[in-house]
């Protein structure tokens, strides 16, 4: 099986979706960009990839949520398997997206020079609709209609990053992009509904 973080060799503009598991937003979000890729003919252009900043469910398939919610929207998740982030990829990454701002606190500490931390933005702020809100909400401990509703949102953030990466994509390939840029993040303020249940216990999910 290839590696997706193989040394780069080839031009292609990599990018990483991160959250907490690997098994319920950062998958959703890989899917979607990919599919947006694929459907644009970039599939030879960028290549998106997800993983998680810890290691409890590396190995195993997506949230059966997130798998139900992705192909209530047409899209197929079955094919995915979590793993954990691991800080050697900043090498060979042009773009390392949290999907929470816990996620970007522990990326930002894995991160070992400026280069690196030039490469994390939090997906929420290419949200349109976002009105400020830098964090994606986790659904692991909600129902489906919150897997639908976090899957809208990045939805909309997906599209509004790659609105800013397919115009250099199709003219210069994957070198030389600049990594794009976002609404600032440090104002905005959101509500985790289980925030001692997310901090560094092993039942975490996505």
């Amino acid at each position: 099986m290839p590696d997706d973080h193989a040394p780069r060799t080839d031009g292609v503009f990599r990018v990483s979706m991160v959250c907490t598991g690997n098994i319920c937003r950062s998958p959703m979000a890989e899917v979607v960009l990919r599919d947006l890729v694929q459907k644009a003919g970039l599939d030879d252009r960028i290549a998106v990839t997800s993983a998680g900043t810890g290691d409890w469910h590396v190995g195993e398939k997506a949230d059966p949520r997130t798998i139900e919610a992705l192909a209530r929207r047409g899209y197929n998740g079955q094919t995915h398997r979590a793993r954990q982030f691991d800080p050697a990829w900043f090498d060979e990454l042009d773009l390392v997206v949290a999907l929470d701002r816990s996620h970007e606190r522990v990326i930002r500490g894995w991160a070992e020079n400026d280069a690196d931390r030039s490469k994390i933005r939090l997906l929420a702020s290419f949200d349109p609709e976002s009105a400020g809100i830098s964090d994606v909400q986790d659904p692991y401990y909600s129902d489906a209609a919150m897997f639908d509703q976090v899957l809208g949102i990045i939805e909309r953030s997906c599209r509004a990053l790659f609105a800013q990466l397919e115009p250099a994509l199709r003219h210069q390939g994957g070198t030389g992009i600049h990594t794009p840029s976002t609404a600032p993040t440090t104002a905005a303020t959101t509500t985790d509904p289980t925030p001692s249940a997310r901090r560094g216990e092993p039942s975490t999910g996505a």
